[in-house]
């Protein structure tokens, strides 16, 4: 939900209370063995301990992943997934999102608010979306939560920065969570979202010195906490930035380098592009790189940058200069991969390693090359759940789990010890049309065996019902049903 959620529409502004209603919440969240959504927004990774912002809510571990700690909104949080995480010492902020039906208009999106705990995630507070009075005469006024939904959230000296589509750049006294939220313009007019690009708010970046915002007008720089500022487009310089919507911002800091990164993509401007724009002197000259690719985010790792795009994950260790993509995230033991090629997030740490979240789950690596995958699933034959199911179901080639050229449907089944096994799958006549494995070594625990659509020729099978079939020596042939439709 985060910045993969591009214009939307510019705005609504309709009404809403403005005071922040705080609530105190203990940690009520579950502990489990999986991930509780696939769709993975944000990653925050300090040694061992990672935060995970989901579709379905924040999830956390301090041991890579054996086990995750899940929070709900009993434990102080806003409705629907996370859209933002941000964390500095004891001190983490999350913002949330959600879609909403609006008569005229279908679904939109709108904020969920934001939860603050001061004691590493302990504790939780929650406040509403910020928004305005209806009686505010100094600005035009966001005073509703649609379309006014918080896309990221950054920790400085002195406050607390968020950058939502509707409600524009905000700041708060760090000191004080349940401080008033300021409306602060980049270009010193007064706030009007509807009536300039530079109030649409999309990223907000630290970086121990400097405030950086990534808005619809370009990129924002303050280094006084934002009582001024100076700002970047793709047309006030001579080497200026692809494009002036902003969708993430990174700093890296090097022995010898002092970057900041950004996903710059067109916005009005005819000669503006999608690509990524990167300075080493505070934004006096842009490169452009990777040209024509979005990119949702990045990380670093000392000299090491990466970029989250929908084509993949992109690794540089010379500033820009080349890349490499990451081919695919598949765990050795288990077979068990992540179908999908855009990449939402990414988080490194050289203590840790590399994680990289996508629609289709979670990937770790301590090298880069030997891969753990987290998911949500429910494990077959566990609590009523069958020896064996597909999932999604209908599944359509075209839309799920898609990876290069293909979507994929994952056959759920479980072991008890090694085996060798065949999975063949089988059209509404019993006709076999693929030959999926074939005596194929599995370890003990969850397995998920994926088909994408086609059949032993290369060629997409016709609508409508499958079945396959699993072979496990000495246990009964387990048998599912599939629907295709595309």
């Amino acid at each position: 939900m985060k910045r993969s959620i591009l214009f939307i529409a510019f705005l609504l502004i309709i009404r809403g209370p403005a005071a922040l209603h705080a609530r105190t919440h203990a940690v009520l969240s579950e502990i489990s063995a999986r991930l509780n959504s696939n769709g993975i927004n944000d990653l925050f990774v300090s040694g061992d301990t990672v935060w995970v912002g989901s579709g379905s809510g924040l999830s956390y571990t301090a041991d890579k992943g054996d086990t995750w700690l899940h929070y709900s909104r009993e434990d102080g949080f806003g409705k629907g997934g996370v859209s933002a995480v941000a964390k500095r010492g004891a001190l983490i902020w999350v913002a949330t999102a959600f879609d909403t039906l609006i008569r005229d208009a279908g679904n939109l999106p709108a904020g969920g608010g934001l939860s603050v705990s001061t004691d590493r995630g302990q504790t939780w507070r929650w406040m509403p979306q910020p928004r305005d009075s209806r009686d505010e005469t100094r600005y035009k006024p966001t005073t509703t939560h649609v379309q006014n939904l918080t896309y990221d959230i950054a920790i400085s000296r002195d406050h607390v920065w968020i950058a939502s589509f509707g409600g524009g750049l905000r700041r708060s006294a760090v000191e004080d969570p349940d401080a008033a939220w300021e409306v602060v313009t980049v270009d010193g007019l007064p706030f009007a979202a509807l009536d300039h690009l530079s109030h649409r708010a999309f990223s907000v970046h630290y970086d121990g010195q400097t405030v950086w915002v990534g808005t619809a007008g370009g990129i924002h720089k303050s280094t006084d906490e934002g009582e001024n500022w100076t700002t970047f487009t793709h047309q006030n310089q001579p080497h200026g930035i692809s494009g002036n919507f902003v969708v993430a911002l990174k700093s890296q800091k090097t022995a010898s380098r002092d970057l900041l990164w950004a996903a710059t993509v067109n916005a009005l401007g005819e000669s503006e592009y999608r690509a990524v724009s990167v300075t080493e002197d505070g934004g006096l000259t842009w490169r452009v790189v990777l040209p024509g690719v979005f990119a949702h985010n990045f990380a670093v790792d000392d000299s090491i940058v990466y970029a989250a795009t929908d084509e993949g994950l992109y690794k540089s260790i010379d500033a820009g200069a080349t890349w490499a993509v990451f081919p695919e995230y598949r765990a050795a033991a288990t077979g068990r991969r992540l179908y999908a090629t855009g990449v939402h997030t990414a988080a490194a740490d050289g203590e840790s390693g590399l994680w990289v979240g996508t629609s289709d789950g979670l990937a770790y690596s301590p090298d880069g090359f030997e891969w753990r995958i987290f998911q949500a699933y429910m494990s077959p034959g566990e609590d009523g759940t069958p020896a064996t199911y597909a999932f999604p179901n209908p599944f359509s080639p075209l839309r799920h789990n898609r990876a290069g050229d293909d979507g994929h449907v994952r056959f759920q089944y479980r072991l008890v010890r090694d085996a060798a096994v065949t999975v063949r799958i089988y059209d509404f006549g019993m006709k076999r049309v693929r030959s999926l494995i074939e005596q194929a070594f599995r370890p003990p625990g969850d397995h998920a065996e994926a088909w994408n659509g086609r059949n032993d020729l290369g060629d997409m099978v016709a609508n409508g019902v499958y079945f396959y079939r699993i072979d496990i020596p000495g246990r009964p042939p387990l048998w599912g049903k599939v629907m295709v439709v595309n």
